[in-house]
């Protein structure tokens, strides 16, 4: 018996991460889960430049990591860092807090973060907040949010009020350096100055004559509150002469009578952007400042400043925006669509804001893989919504598990029929997503769009004395009656038609106690490309069939295992259910699209949108 023991034991290895004596098999399949759950947090850590890489991978031999290929090993961003090859590498992402971003932004949040990310650096989310007029609580954490989502950490969340101190004692320093003057001209004045062929040449202001001290009084009157809005401001002294308007006597400083969220009714006075972006960016150290070309005429007012103070001086590039057709961003434009009720809110899946795009469920690791395949130039980039599409569509295809929906469901009673279990994969094409098992019951449900009265050769789904195939089942079925209240058809008769050919089509099911959902199918919410140019405006172009609803569609059991599960493999960016968002419960819904939860699902009623559909509408 103590040889037994010795020899039972002697087969027995330590997991010394657990203390335990298994076996060595055991042992083996331990290891190998805890090196795959390190791989896949090591992969969640890098999700977001991986995405943004994954367009470009060159192929690989099987089982071997491809060699990444993106957008900031070449082209136009590999020209900037060549032109200061620095380490660390030190970006910014500074947006304004007075509304929710859109897809365009998407472009500048992987630009900057990926860029500093890319090159082992690191990347600041920096507030504009210097007009309090327009910005609420709201847009901060929306855009903190969004941020985060992507897959993406600043280094730090920084605010330009954070420096309203040190950017007024700049400013007091440029008025010392005769490069700054108060100025009292009016719209018209200012116009004048400017010149053109209407206007005559060119001049300056004449307050730009004023002494040092005049103008340190009158700042500093401006800051004590003598002035109210409009009648006093900083200007910067530049060069009138220079051909560039960014240097014709910018504004440093205007009054507004508005308290600022962060610092109360401290200042009666705030920072341009101008004077604002450049001396923020010396004191965060960026070493590299990447914006949109609709800038590049600020580039020289940007180092203007920085050299006229004679503080660290970053490096200002420009790269073309992302746009959109058939589509709209303005803040003005959807506030018009929001507020006429023409969509739910700011959120609408079938806007652009980045709030509705996540709604809609469109995974944050194929909005980076849309930013990859089109790559960084310095032209502007327009593109059709149905390229967007076909980005996600790709993604999801290989990232999500598949269930069976119906839309509309029709019940077939199949009167030899029994109860089954039937093994379902999630998907076909990848075995590691697993399976699951659902009932089959005498009682199905299909699609009313499978069932005909009446047949036709073309025809090959189901119709009164013909057969088609349930998905998995073992049989085919024949339909062999129906019964009607009207002229709705509202139960079809059916028989396992085991003798018979091998049908030419299979058709998806659920069964009987399967989950009754709401389905929202979101189609283009304008009927053109560019609503703009529709007659009367914008609002005549929008689509009076952009949202479907089916009330009472079905969905069968699988579906509380990849709720459970989800986010599913390659959601770059996002966590665990809880803090990722129902939109993250996302599917392939066999024969119908790509589906995804909606925020206002509840505990009884489970709402689903569509992402995509499965392929591209030959409309589009």
């Amino acid at each position: 018996m103590a040889d037994a023991i010795t020899e039972g034991t002697a087969k027995l290895q330590l997991d010394e991460e657990t203390g335990e004596m298994v076996s060595k098999g055991e042992l083996k399949k331990r290891l190998q889960k805890r090196a795959k759950k390190a791989a896949q947090a090591k992969a969640k850590e890098n999700a977001p430049v991986a995405a943004l890489a994954a367009a470009q991978k060159t192929p690989a031999k099987k089982e071997e990591e491809p060699e990444p290929m993106n957008m900031f090993a070449q082209g136009w961003l590999d020209e900037v860092y060549k032109e200061r090859p620095v380490k660390p590498v030190v970006t910014r992402f500074p947006p304004e807090p007075n509304g929710f971003l859109h897809i365009g932004h998407a472009k500048a949040i992987a630009v900057n973060f990926g860029f500093a990310k890319y090159h082992g650096g690191d990347c600041y989310l920096r507030f504009d907040d210097t007009n309090p007029e327009a910005e609420e609580e709201k847009y901060f954490t929306a855009i903190k949010d969004i941020v985060g989502w992507l897959g993406f950490k600043p280094v730090a969340v920084t605010y330009s009020s954070d420096n309203f101190d040190k950017l007024y004692e700049k400013a007091e320093e440029l008025i010392k350096l005769e490069k700054a003057y108060v100025c009292h001209c009016g719209d018209a004045e200012i116009k004048a100055q400017r010149g053109g062929e209407e206007r005559g040449p060119r001049f300056r202001c004449e307050h730009a004559n004023q002494s040092v001290e005049h103008n340190l009084t009158e700042f500093r009157a401006m800051r004590d509150g003598k002035y109210k809005p409009r009648e006093a401001f900083l200007r910067m002294k530049q060069n009138i002469e220079d051909g560039n308007p960014q240097m014709w006597d910018l504004a440093a400083y205007r009054v507004l009578d508005a308290e600022h969220h962060r610092t109360g009714p401290k200042w009666k006075i705030y920072p341009t952007y101008d004077f604002t972006h450049c001396l923020c960016d010396s004191f965060e150290n960026i070493t590299h400042s990447l914006c949109t070309t609709e800038f590049i005429q600020s580039r020289v007012s940007y180092e203007w400043l920085n050299t006229s103070l004679g503080v660290y001086e970053p490096m200002q590039r420009e790269y073309g925006r992302l746009n959109i057709t058939g589509t709209v961003l303005s803040k003005r434009k959807i506030a018009k669509l929001v507020n006429e009720k023409h969509v739910r809110g700011w959120d609408d899946p079938r806007l652009y804001t980045l709030i509705a795009i996540r709604r809609r469920g469109v995974p944050p690791g194929a909005i980076l893989e849309f930013v990859n395949e089109l790559g960084v130039t310095t032209a502007p980039t327009n593109i059709q919504l149905a390229r967007f599409d076909q980005t996600i569509r790709r993604y999801l295809e290989r990232t999500v598990p598949r269930l069976m929906l119906v839309l509309d469901p029709i019940p077939v009673v199949i009167e030899d029929a029994e109860e089954l279990e039937i093994e379902l994969p999630f998907s076909p094409k990848i075995p590691a997503m697993g399976s699951h098992k659902v009932k089959f019951t005498k009682t199905v449900y299909i699609e009313r769009s499978d069932f005909r009265e009446v047949d036709s050769k073309e025809y090959f789904r189901l119709a009164p004395g013909k057969t088609v195939g349930l998905f998995k089942v073992p049989y085919p079925i024949k339909a062999v009656s129906f019964t009607k209240d009207g002229d709705k058809v509202t139960e079809i008769q059916a028989v396992y038609d085991k003798e018979g050919t091998k049908p030419k089509t299979y058709i998806h099911w659920v069964a009987t106690g399967s989950r009754e959902v709401e389905v929202r199918i979101h189609n283009a919410l304008f009927k053109s490309e560019k609503p703009d140019n529709a007659e009367g405006g914008f609002l005549n172009d929008i689509n009076p069939h952009s949202e479907e609803i089916w009330p009472h569609a079905m969905i069968e059991s699988g579906f509380d295992e990849v709720k459970r599960r989800a986010p599913w493999p390659e959601a770059a960016g996002e966590s665990e259910l809880g803090k990722g968002g129902l939109e993250s419960v996302r599917f392939q819904a066999m024969r119908v699209a790509y589906m995804a939860m909606d925020s206002d699902s509840t505990d009884d009623k489970v709402v689903l949108n569509r992402i995509v559909s499965l392929k591209e509408d030959a409309g589009k």
